[in-house]
């Protein structure tokens, strides 16, 4: 296989020489060109057909949102944003960015090199592995007719990882206020999580909240697991809640899908719902086959609108996955289970 073609793009000339200076130390990567704009950028893309870009997305004469949104109709690219702690990242996703990674504060060596190789590097790969360009935004769904949720006895877990963030949107967005409780882990930085919450419940017709120790699972409200604990599901009396703690990484995650849907397993058996979508690698597999075998209708995004069809892929493989579907299809599907 030959080396990940890769494109730099940073206005910082200090910066950018260290990324390009760790990237080809990785065999498997080749910095083809470097950037310190946009336009730069432009011209290096058409010459160098890179296999993915790195774009910082406060930049020069144009920042990089505006870059991509003008990019991504004419030249499908994999990008991965590289950005201070700021909701702009989502912006980015929004139009097109496969991934993200959190800027360094300082030139710090360990912080330094833990954001390099165990998070910019790996997320280039993946990255040259991803679908871009091809996928529209799924089409509004018919989610069928009101439900009417008596109690609390249902629970729906989600979880995903690249691509991920606008996989959840456009499910989350289909569901109304009568939907029973939501859980949901995103593979996500500390602090992007809470602001990924406030953006989909500011976009959404049910709440969403980052989560926190102690939080009831009720309808209507749907708890992002935060990006630097693992969230589990417990059953306090008649009451599902959920407890978010700083516990070790499972599957290199933290928090984890196969965590959550574990525990949602244990306590919620067949009033449960599982749903896996798109992401690289297989957290989420084991735990959503968990979940089947006590009952738990199952749902994996299917190859063709998956982002990166790796979670869903293994989970259907062994057998997690009862109902694959395209992500259009997921909040209806949803609904149909839930009135069964």
């Amino acid at each position: 296989m030959r080396p990940i073609r890769v494109l730099v793009v940073d206005d910082s000339i200090l910066f950018r020489n260290v990324l390009v200076q760790s990237l080809e130390s990785d065999p498997n990567i080749q910095v083809v060109a470097q950037a310190k704009d946009p336009y730069e950028a432009r011209d290096a893309i058409i010459q160098y057909k890179p296999d993915v870009m790195t774009l910082d997305v406060e930049l020069p004469r144009m920042n990089g949102i505006d870059f991509l949104k003008k990019l991504m109709p004419q030249y499908p690219l994999p990008v991965v944003v590289i950005s201070a702690l700021s909701d702009k990242v989502f912006d980015a996703l929004e139009a097109g960015a496969v991934d993200f990674v959190n800027k360094p504060r300082n030139l710090e060596r360990t912080q330094l090199n833990s954001f390099l190789k165990q998070e910019l590097i790996t997320k280039i790969k993946i990255a040259s592995t991803a679908k871009v360009g091809k996928l529209k935004k799924a089409e509004p769904a018919t989610v069928g007719k009101e439900i009417h949720v008596t109690g609390s006895s249902k629970i729906i877990a989600i979880g995903a990882s690249t691509g991920g963030t606008e996989a959840i949107y456009e499910v989350l967005k289909q569901f109304r206020r009568d939907i029973p409780g939501i859980v949901v882990v995103q593979h996500m930085p500390p602090g992007f999580t809470k602001m990924y919450a406030e953006r989909l419940n500011n976009q959404c017709e049910v709440t969403v909240k980052e989560a926190q120790t102690g939080d009831k699972v009720i309808p209507g409200q749907v708890l992002i697991a935060p990006g630097d604990r693992q969230m589990k599901v417990v059953k306090v009396g008649e009451c599902y809640q959920v407890e978010c703690r700083g516990e070790e990484k499972v599957n290199g995650h933290c928090p984890s899908v196969d965590v959550l849907f574990g525990s949602v397993a244990r306590v919620a058996g067949k009033n449960a719902i599982g749903v896996i979508l798109t992401g690289m690698g297989s957290d989420g597999a084991k735990g959503l086959l968990e979940m089947r075998k006590t009952g738990a209708p199952t749902v994996g995004q299917d190859e063709t609108s998956s982002i990166v069809y790796g979670m869903p892929k293994v989970a259907y493989d062994i057998g997690a996955v009862q109902y694959r579907l395209g992500l259009s299809a997921i909040s209806g599907k949803v609904y149909s289970l839930l009135s069964i």
